[in-house]
């Protein structure tokens, strides 16, 4: 086979004796070539490994063909080498494969600002619409694609005034279910452990715990609510925190792909056991927890579900059908419990 390097669309057409607009019509399956012509046109490209130029093809179309997948690593799990991304990847990339649009993953280093790296790449016209991580309560990425009329989804809720696409766990229905089995087993001193203020999820978190204390005539306490990284140091420094109060929790609700892994580390340093004197309970059913012991109680979630439900939202907002303005997915996704021993201590 020759090399495609070599091979472009006038010696195609010259080897084959046609003119350069019927192989351009063929390889791009026009009506107005025969099907004798294409099926010609198709195998003698395949034979000398020859393919359209995509990117030219996409500069005159005025799109580049690939969806944008903006990973900032600092309060996402990624950073910690989790599986959250990658099966979530995967279920973009299924979503996205009828379409023939490549998913462009790019990742934002530890500090840098992700409202600079977005505005860099949108302006090379990288990706044709995006998909955001790590929703922010006030998220100027959201004003800048808004304001450029460019598609996009988050992942995650934002406290932006604007209307816009995005898919969120039910962090109400979580926050709900784990304090219901909190309070169900006698205990009144609940910690929380919620991720950084300037993460969206972390207010709705915190406001729905405050609710749920409320509703059963509870105070509310803020010495028992830590707001830090949601990864192994925090859950041990939330540890710290919460086992050093004149009266400390009695069962605590760890928000956080790793957290729990530090929880449990931090208690036993000081010797008190998870599930025996303490009951823990954790955001999501992470492969880094599942050799905790005793098991860990946490929620489950179809994350390659929620990556084709994310493409399906971002194909809809970049395709709309003729005359009508986009459809806005906003879809919260409720996770199930698994049940472990680690809330077993009752009060």
């Amino acid at each position: 086979m020759r090399d495609q390097s070599v091979m472009d669309i006038k010696m195609l057409a010259k080897q084959l004796e046609v003119s350069i607009g019927t192989v351009s019509r063929a390889l791009n399956d026009r009506k107005d070539v025969s099907p004798a012509t294409r099926e010609r046109v198709l195998a003698a490209a395949a034979e000398h490994g020859y393919s359209p130029n995509q990117f030219g093809r996409g500069l005159r179309r005025g799109r580049s063909g690939s969806i944008g997948f903006m990973l900032t690593l600092d309060h996402d799990s990624a950073v910690h080498g989790n599986p959250f991304f990658m099966a979530l990847f995967e279920g973009i990339k299924a979503g996205l494969a009828a379409s023939g649009m490549d998913l462009l993953v790019l990742l934002g280093r530890q500090g840098e600002n992700p409202l600079e790296s977005l505005r860099r790449n949108v302006s090379r016209g990288v990706a044709d619409a995006w998909l955001l991580s790590a929703a922010q309560h006030e998220d100027p990425r959201i004003d800048l694609l808004m304001t450029r009329g460019i598609p996009f989804v988050t992942l995650g809720r934002t406290g932006s005034l604007y209307n816009h696409a995005w898919i969120d766990v039910d962090f109400e229905q979580l926050v709900h279910d784990a304090l219901s089995r909190f309070l169900s087993s006698g205990h009144r001193r609940i910690g929380l452990i919620a991720p950084p203020l300037t993460a969206h999820s972390s207010h709705v978190v915190v406001d729905s715990y405050h609710a749920e204390l409320q509703a059963a005539d509870l105070p509310f306490d803020e010495t028992l609510v830590y707001h830090g990284t949601t990864d192994e140091p925090g859950g041990a420094d939330a540890v710290g925190l919460f086992f050093d109060l004149d009266v400390p929790p009695t069962a605590i609700l760890v928000m956080g792909e790793t957290a729990p892994v530090g929880v449990y580390t931090a208690l036993r340093a000081r010797g008190i056991e998870p599930g025996r004197d303490v009951a823990v309970i954790g955001q999501r059913d992470n492969p880094a927890c599942r050799m905790l012991a005793p098991p860990l109680t946490c929620f489950s979630i179809p994350l390659e579900d929620i990556g084709q439900r994310m493409a399906a939202a971002i194909l809809r907002a970049l395709n709309p059908r003729p005359g009508q303005q986009p459809q806005l997915v906003q879809k919260l996704w409720r996770m199930d419990v698994v049940a472990g021993a680690s809330d077993s201590r009752r009060v």
